[in-house]
């Protein structure tokens, strides 16, 4: 099991001093969350059954790409990793470029969870159409990945229309960084299965996960996949019991935040590195 730490519960800032001391305790990776915008009036949640948005329109908010290379400089091994990043909101020219300069600074230690967006008023922002965001996003991808393999790239599809161009250099680890895919219905499970190496479940409990998972490996075997996605998932820890559960369910990494305010994230993740990966 893989143990990353989310910073999205954690006040801005302590996130240099709490990936740090992360990084120190062995934690796998961090996780940073994203928006381009927020938008006074916004309605819904990507938490199911929630009414209101979990965050209000005041909060602050960075590049979340920019802020994580501000990261791996003072990180020695830890990954870094977006939870999620609105990707479909840039052209894939302005993704493609931040995440292989991410990608090369931290020694190719780059994490890209990357989701479909549940807040319609930050698309209406950017003058784009929320109700096309899925297909946007897969063609960002498939971009994308052309960008960071490819010699020399050219495209003409519905969205993005470029000519040759070329893209130098390409990100440290071979065809990008790992993409994991945020969501939790068919359309993010078939984004996975097309284009993901990683599934980053939003609302799934543990009970969820049995069908998804099978779902997720047909849609995999379907699309000729090698080897099988990775899962990551943020769901409550107190034991090892509990870890090793979560581990035969197939989950990968947890994302966890073992800490009620900022002021004990410090304390909070020192003693879950202690008292829960120390005995594993």
């Amino acid at each position: 099991m893989k143990f990353g730490i989310t910073l999205a519960r954690a006040n801005s800032s302590l996130w240099p001093e709490l990936t740090q001391r992360a990084d120190d305790l062995g934690f796998e990776s961090v996780w940073i969350p994203e928006h381009l915008v927020l938008p006074v009036q916004m309605a819904g949640s990507p938490h199911k059954g929630d009414e209101h948005p979990p965050i209000p329109p005041q909060t602050p908010v960075f590049d979340a790409l920019n802020y994580l290379s501000f990261l791996a400089g003072t990180t020695q091994n830890i990954r870094l990793g977006t939870q999620v990043y609105n990707i479909g909101l840039r052209h894939p020219f302005i993704s493609a470029r931040a995440a292989a300069t991410l990608d090369i600074v931290s020694g190719g230690r780059f994490e890209f969870g990357v989701g479909a967006s549940w807040l319609r008023e930050e698309w209406d922002a950017a003058q784009l159409d929320f109700s096309t965001r899925g297909a946007r996003i897969d063609e960002t991808l498939q971009v994308c990945f052309a960008l960071w393999t490819e010699p020399v790239v050219s495209h003409h599809g519905r969205f993005f229309d470029f000519d040759e161009v070329m893209f130098e250099p390409k990100p440290v680890q071979p065809g990008g960084p790992p993409i994991h895919v945020g969501g939790d219905g068919m359309a993010a499970l078939r984004r996975v299965a097309r284009y993901g190496d990683g599934w980053l479940p939003m609302n799934h409990t543990l009970d969820m996960l049995p069908v998804s998972l099978q779902k997720l490996g047909t849609l995999w075997e379907e699309q000729e996949r090698p080897g099988r996605p990775q899962i990551s998932i943020g769901l409550p820890v107190e034991s090892t019991d509990d870890v090793r559960r979560l581990a035969d369910a197939g989950i990968d990494r947890l994302i966890i935040a073992p800490w009620q305010r900022t002021s004990g994230a410090i304390d909070g993740i020192s003693r879950f590195a202690d008292e829960i990966i120390g005995r594993l």
